[in-house]
């Protein structure tokens, strides 16, 4: 039922879950470590997804050649001028945060585990970037700390996949979520989804989030699709082969995903943030804050909540 949540929410807010887990407010702190991804140095295509931008999703984290204690600090500082920041979560965001041999990775995750009021890690990551030596790096961490590993899966439609540049199969994602699950027994898992692909429909969509939820991840991000200056996307978007969704749509298809996840998964973001020099469309997406207070009057207004039609699968292979 509604009344399971806090604050008036009809969903299972990440803020809610964060302050359960320490005890009071936690915040994210974004870092950018240098990365790349098997997507452009050609291990398994080139040119990134078609939307990615040229940091990687991590626009809003510092740049690499910053170090990362200093990032660390900076975003800190940032933060401190809306909220308390005495629990933070460093949080690998640009790139694929595995994609680097296991030595180098264990250096920089024990380097920020050392950093003043740090209560977890998450691990932002693509499911081909998982060789059982990171596994094994990530299972060592989870034992000692709050872990959480994102996993980008957008969509789990394979000619979305191809359409867009992916470059995994959804097979390859729910493989990489069944050995997280039986090789790192404390991990915390986050699935990404993107709403509003080039040739997806609505049924399209809350298919992917139907999946999902057979899934059971503990958490969801689900994205709207920005269009960036840059990108293949702002290429199809100008000549007029692609369309994003208006408000209301979007809003309608986040309100449509929320009633089929499971109530327990914890919703970590239900819309994002394009960087503000590229954004190209939709433009709407610029009123962040009027965009979630639709998504909680649309809620109440058709009186539904997250996992009112949430269907269990009675036996699923990547669970437990």
């Amino acid at each position: 039922m509604a009344e399971m949540y806090s604050r008036g929410k009809r969903y299972h807010p990440l803020s809610d879950y964060l302050k359960a887990t320490f005890g009071g407010k936690c915040v994210k702190i974004p870092l950018d470590a240098g990365f790349t991804c098997p997507n452009i140095d050609g291990t398994c295509g080139v040119g990134g997804c078609i939307y990615c931008s040229a940091r990687g999703s991590g626009d809003f984290a510092a740049l690499p050649t910053v170090p990362l204690r200093e990032q660390y600090d900076r975003g800190r500082a940032l933060l401190s001028a809306k909220w308390p920041v005495d629990r933070c979560i460093p949080y690998f965001q640009a790139h694929t945060n595995t994609y680097a041999p296991v030595e180098r990775l264990r250096a920089l995750y024990e380097e920020v585990l050392t950093y003043p009021n740090v209560v977890g890690l998450s691990i932002a990551t693509r499911a081909d970037c998982l060789p059982d030596e990171t596994v094994a790096l990530l299972d060592e961490l989870s034992r000692r700390t709050h872990l959480t590993v994102e996993l980008g899966l957008q969509s789990t439609n394979d000619s979305t996949a191809k359409r867009i540049n992916r470059g995994h199969t959804y097979a390859d994602f729910c493989a990489a979520v069944a050995r997280l699950r039986h090789g790192c027994g404390a991990v915390k898992i986050a699935v990404h989804i993107i709403l509003g692909l080039p040739g997806e429909g609505a049924e399209d969509m809350l298919a992917t989030a139907r999946a999902v939820a057979d899934l059971h991840p503990d958490e969801v991000k689900v994205h709207l699709l920005h269009v960036l200056r840059g990108t293949p996307l702002a290429d199809l978007w100008a000549a007029g082969n692609y369309r994003p969704p208006e408000r209301d749509e979007y809003i309608d298809l986040v309100v449509r995903t929320l009633e089929v996840l499971p109530p327990d998964t914890v919703i970590a973001r239900l819309t994002g943030d394009g960087a503000a020099d590229d954004l190209l469309a939709p433009l709407w997406s610029r009123r962040k804050r009027g965009v979630l207070n639709g998504i909680d009057k649309c809620l109440r207004e058709r009186n539904t909540w997250q996992g009112r039609l949430y269907q269990p699968k009675v036996e699923n292979p990547t669970r437990g």
